[in-house]
């Protein structure tokens, strides 16, 4: 989105609104309010009023279509210029050209137009084959090799060639018709198949596709994730994807606009017809379904990646309490950090307490000695390998306190441990002691610390190396910040990469406002921000009101009102005879403020009502409370399963057509999306979110292919 104050075309707004089912004016205000470079979790927090309440999603919508149409626009000025260049431009043409809104309309209209390669028409009217085709195309003569005869000189042997040429040529014509494009899409719409057959020889390399081997289906009903797992078997050879509709029915439709009577004529259009279809109109509309299906399936596998990931960042946190974090393993061993509430690594070392070192008394020993050393109030452990002995290594581990144990998701941490943030980090530790302060640290702080690894990496998305990866950039960076800022971030605390999402802020500002903290020490009021470098007005709008300050000497520093609306509080709490700090106090005195009273211009009931809210609780975490969760003991490994079995499971990952469930093997079992409740329901997520605790029953356990199918219970 454009950052320039510019005047948004009337047209814009409409065509929006219609699509999104919104009123104009929430459509207007928004586009004001992003033009001038607020973002959207500031719009969606701090400007209700005149968005009428619009949440993050729907002023990403509003967005996303804006940009859309000012390409749109830009393409439309880039074919009208063409066309004017040719001097084929009529008053009528362009009133057609600004009139459409459709981007395959807008190319229909342009095709004629387009300056093309050489093609079989192009060579067929340089040997003045044109005359020909327009007589033929009236479908008058019943004697075309007389027609073709006077044309039979120069570069043109033959009457067959003549015919020929002037076929190339109405073929062109066919192909260039918005009537035959629009017939032929329809039915594509309507009837076209997507099939993937196996290409011969590659049935051993391709086993992961067997699905797909011989497959057909409707291209309206193919969900995004068939879809997107045919492309990837076709991306990397294994299998041959076609859409297709019915051929006979697109011909018989094009002969109904085409073949007038039956002359010897209609009969050369109807060859030409023919010709057009399947070597110009058929690849041509094939290709477009191809990319159009391709973008909604990317669209949709977008949305379920993001709608996971948000579910991830908003994961109940421990909190500040002081972590053991245990990066499991066998050979090389148990890697074990001690962090502080902060989650600055005090103490490392390694421990073997798994085969085939087996030194189990020692390692219990040294956790013990680190627990009452450090003063440990919680211990993580990774979810990878060694991870379920190692929790059963630390459930038979007395401690001279009560120590809290959870098992933590390990997905991307060794994507960080080898990254230049963890080496900037920690410069003078390996990876696998980084590593393991990952693991401490998620527990802590899902979020804090997740933003630093590539939300690729973070193992809740499917084929999300398969999509468009400008698309699924924007979309994942758009979801973390609209995570950090829902949650708020500690001024004094937070990292550069946390910072980095602030609402306004960004990479530079970020690494500004953590030199300022250094050299000056912890901030002690918002206004403070406006003396870091490059900290202007408008930027300070946009990011203070999700920022926090514990402890500082304004009590509102440390909740989501924002610095524009102290006033508000203020004077509700001079008008009740008490200072902002009794207001927070005393609950029955805010029950007596009458908002009405405090509505301006620019401050309506919206605004009002999320002040008294945040003055229940200033600062408080949207996140819910952590719960201790426990697998099943008796099950380690995929031959311990039994059908029938009902063991307790954590949902890692949910995706269109069911959930995956951690039931503590290495192999996470998926609850297909018909064995998620007795009623019908289309989507998963309505049902399960990433990080549930559930209860399944095992349905299925195929150890070959190492799948296990599970039923909610």
């Amino acid at each position: 989105m454009s950052t320039e104050t510019t005047q948004i075309p009337a047209k814009f707004i409409s065509l929006i609104a219609n699509s999104l089912q919104l009123a104009e004016k929430q459509i207007r205000n928004t586009i004001q309010l992003l033009n001038e470079g607020a973002t959207i979790p500031f719009i969606s927090r701090y400007r209700k009023e005149m968005t009428d309440g619009l949440d993050e999603v729907q002023i990403a919508n509003i967005s996303e279509q804006y940009d859309k149409l000012c390409e749109l626009a830009k393409r439309k000025l880039a074919v009208l210029k063409s066309i004017d260049e040719q001097d084929k431009l009529t008053e009528e043409l362009k009133a057609r050209i600004d009139n459409c809104w459709n981007i395959n309309e807008l190319e229909d209209i342009y095709l004629p137009y387009k300056p093309k390669r050489r093609t079989r028409a192009e060579i067929a009217r340089e040997k003045g084959l044109e005359p020909l085709a327009k007589m033929m195309m009236k479908q008058q003569s019943n004697d075309v090799d007389r027609l073709a005869q006077p044309f039979v000189k120069d570069k043109v042997e033959n009457v067959e060639e003549a015919l020929g040429g002037a076929r190339d040529i109405m073929a062109e014509w066919i192909n260039e018709s918005e009537a035959a494009r629009n017939a032929i899409r329809q039915i594509f719409a309507r009837e076209a198949v997507i099939t993937s057959k196996l290409i011969k020889g590659k049935d051993e390399e391709a086993q992961k596709y067997r699905d797909y081997f011989d497959m057909t289906e409707k291209l309206a009903r193919c969900s995004s994730h068939r879809l997107l797992a045919m492309r990837r078997g076709e991306a990397e050879g294994f299998l041959r994807v076609g859409i297709s509709p019915d051929d006979d029915k697109c011909l018989e439709r094009l002969d109904r606009i085409f073949v007038k009577g039956e002359t010897e004529s209609s009969q050369q259009v109807a060859d030409a017809v023919t010709d057009a279809y399947k070597r110009l109109l058929k690849p041509s509309i094939e290709t477009e379904f191809a990319a159009e299906s391709k973008t909604k399936a990317d669209t949709e596998a977008i949305r379920v990646f993001a709608e996971n990931l948000q579910q991830l960042l908003l994961a109940p946190p421990l909190g500040q309490k002081r972590v053991l974090g245990i990066d499991p393993g066998f050979r090389t061993g148990c890697k074990v950090v001690c962090l502080d509430a902060q989650g600055n690594l005090l103490h490392n070392e390694t421990i073997y307490p798994h085969p085939p070192v087996n030194e189990t008394s020692q390692a219990m020993r040294k956790v013990q000695k680190m627990v009452e050393a450090y003063n440990i109030q919680a211990i993580a452990i990774g979810n990878g390998t060694a991870g379920r002995e190692t929790e059963q290594f630390i459930q038979n581990t007395r401690f001279d306190r009560e120590v809290k144990l959870f098992v933590v998701s390990e997905n991307g941490a060794s994507i960080y441990s080898a990254s230049k943030i963890a080496r900037d980090e920690f410069p003078e530790y390996d990876v696998t002691v980084r590593g393991a302060v990952s693991i401490g640290r998620r527990l802590m702080d899902p979020l804090a610390e997740l933003v630093k690894i590539d939300p690729k990496s973070i193992g809740v998305g499917q084929y999300q190396h398969d999509v468009d990866q400008s698309q699924l950039k924007k979309a994942l960076d758009q979801t973390v910040e609209n995570a950090v800022n829902r949650v708020g971030v500690n001024l004094n605390t937070a990292s550069k990469h946390l910072l980095t999402y602030v609402s306004g802020l960004g990479p530079q500002l970020a690494q500004n406002i953590v030199d300022f903290r250094a050299e000056n020490g912890a901030f002690k009021s918002r206004k403070q921000l406006m003396k870091v470098p490059k900290m202007g007005a408008k930027t300070f709008e946009q990011c203070a009101g999700f920022l926090r300050i514990p402890d500082a000497e304004h009590l509102l520093d440390n909740s989501a009102v924002h610095p524009e609306s102290y006033g508000i509080v203020e004077a509700m709490a001079k008008d009740l005879k008490v200072d902002v700090k009794e207001l927070i106090q005393q609950k029955e005195l805010r029950k007596t403020i009458d908002l009405q009273k405090y509505i301006s211009p620019k401050v309506g009931l919206p605004t009002l009502n999320d002040i008294l809210y945040e003055l229940e609780k200033p600062g408080r975490d949207p996140r819910s409370a952590i719960q201790v969760f426990e697998f099943d003991a008796n099950v380690k490994n995929i031959s311990d399963l039994r059908i029938g079995m009902e063991l307790p499971g954590i949902v890692t990952n949910i995706t269109n057509f069911g959930a995956f469930v951690d039931i503590g093997i290495k192999e996470n079992g998926l609850v297909h999306i018909s064995n998620m409740s007795d009623k019908f329901i289309s989507n998963p997520a309505d049902v399960v979110s990433v990080h549930q605790h559930v209860k399944v029953r095992v349905l299925e356990v195929d150890a070959v292919r190492k799948r296990v199918q599970l039923k909610l219970l």
